[in-house]
């Protein structure tokens, strides 16, 4: 199993260019179970749950081509299942996300419940109410999702809380409903309104994407097209950490800063020199880090998937801060592996004291999420001594040669097999 092995003591300087965002790619894969004709994308992470999508649509019947430039070819003509079974589902909860696009398409589904989660519960249950007021059918029988139905119809569907996938999943599905189907409450996030793009070009009527309220008119059919992925919001908030707890200089290219206002406002305001551009931004950070409080709160606010980072880099700062989560129950573990790295936090709920000014130390660590593992990354690279991190699987899933990357700034870093 690899590792990833740091020497920390090293600032970060040059530029890094971002890859096209999973949370985008993976939702577009899907969509092209809506269409028989070819689908094109670009700018498609070669990260692992790319190809898990790849391999679940590939057991029913797509014919799927991703490649490590980028591209990805996808064609759904001759679909011969519309199940996504347990073996498949369990290692990516977003294989979720073919439960709408086989029920708009095909009337019929059974996807596996995608079991437990590490950072807490993704409940479907939102999903299900969403179809069910569109017409479907939908029971739980042997930890799998059946839903079937003989056509979907437009539907005015209010969610209790905020879901990218259930936002994402009831848009494709109502994509050929009949009639509209109003979203309201939906997800705003850029990776929603990149997925609206795409149906658009697929011949979809979709308006509103981007604001809480979302309006779909169901077409008969949709086409094929080529679309380009945006690119990874995450990544880049990663890299602009990363460069501000190393006091380096770093310019993240092939990005959008308006997609990660709330990350960089929050970085300006611990103290780092930010500079933003159209499709680029450079961080620099040569003074004290500032400890400030962050509440995690869907988009626009500042991410859940960027707590992890964010209190590594408190770990650093010149007082206590506080770190409020309030998306996911169970998504401090890495503070448990930050502390054997000398961190001193707290954790109580849904929030962590982080006690700054901690100096941190190499040690041997277990990644217990994606986040989690860039967290410990971040860690490390300013840790005095050696860092071993262990289950750098959960680091595969989302960056893409994240070391490869690192190493390029400066960062003495390995990956180990």
């Amino acid at each position: 199993m690899d590792k990833i092995r740091v020497i920390g003591g090293r600032p970060l300087s040059g530029s890094v260019k971002i890859s096209g965002a999973k949370n985008a790619a993976l939702p577009a894969m899907a969509a092209s179970l809506l269409t028989r004709d070819r689908i094109e994308l670009e700018n498609v992470p070669y990260v692992r749950d790319i190809l898990t999508m790849r391999n679940l649509l590939e057991d029913m019947g797509s014919e799927v081509e991703v490649t490590e430039d980028g591209s990805a070819v996808l064609q759904s003509s001759n679909i011969r299942s519309q199940e996504a079974p347990y073996e498949l589902v369990k290692t990516m909860r977003a294989s979720i996300l073919v439960l709408g696009p086989l029920l708009g398409r095909f009337c019929h589904a059974r996807v596996s419940l995608p079991g437990g989660c590490a950072i807490g519960a993704r409940p479907v249950n939102l999903h299900l109410m969403g179809l069910e007021k569109m017409g479907a059918k939908c029971r739980i029988l042997h930890g799998y999702v059946e839903a079937s139905v003989e056509k979907l119809q437009g539907a005015h569907i209010v969610m209790d809380t905020i879901t990218v996938t259930g936002t994402e999943n009831m848009m494709m599905a109502a994509t050929l409903a009949e009639g509209e189907t109003v979203l309201e409450n939906a997800a705003c996030e850029p990776e929603v309104s990149d997925l609206a793009d795409m149906l658009r070009s697929m011949g979809a009527r979709i308006e509103g994407d981007g604001g809480r309220t979302i309006r779909v008119r169901g077409v008969e059919e949709l086409h094929g097209c080529r679309h380009h992925i945006i690119p990874d919001r995450i990544e880049a908030g990663t890299f602009a950490i990363a460069a501000a707890i190393t006091r380096g200089d770093v310019e993240v290219e092939n990005c959008n800063p308006k997609h990660l206002s709330s990350v960089l406002e929050q970085l300006s305001r611990t103290g780092a020199d930010i500079e933003s551009g159209t499709n680029r931004f450079r961080v620099q950070c040569d003074g004290p880090i500032l400890s400030k409080n962050v509440t995690t709160y869907p988009y626009p606010a500042f991410p859940t998937d960027m707590q992890a980072q964010y209190m590594a880099l408190m770990t650093q700062g010149d007082g206590d801060s506080i770190i409020t989560e309030t998306i996911f129950e169970n998504r401090f573990m890495h503070a448990l592996e930050l502390i054997r790295m000398g961190a001193d936090i707290a954790v109580e709920g849904r929030q962590a004291l982080v006690k700054g000014n901690s100096p941190l130390s190499g040690a041997r660590v277990l990644a217990s999420d994606l986040r989690a593992s860039a967290s410990l990354i971040l860690a490390a690279l300013i840790a005095s001594g050696e860092t071993w991190i262990d289950r750098v699987y959960h680091l595969d899933r989302g960056y893409h040669r994240i070391e490869e990357k690192l190493a390029r700034l400066g960062a003495n870093i390995e990956r180990v097999r």
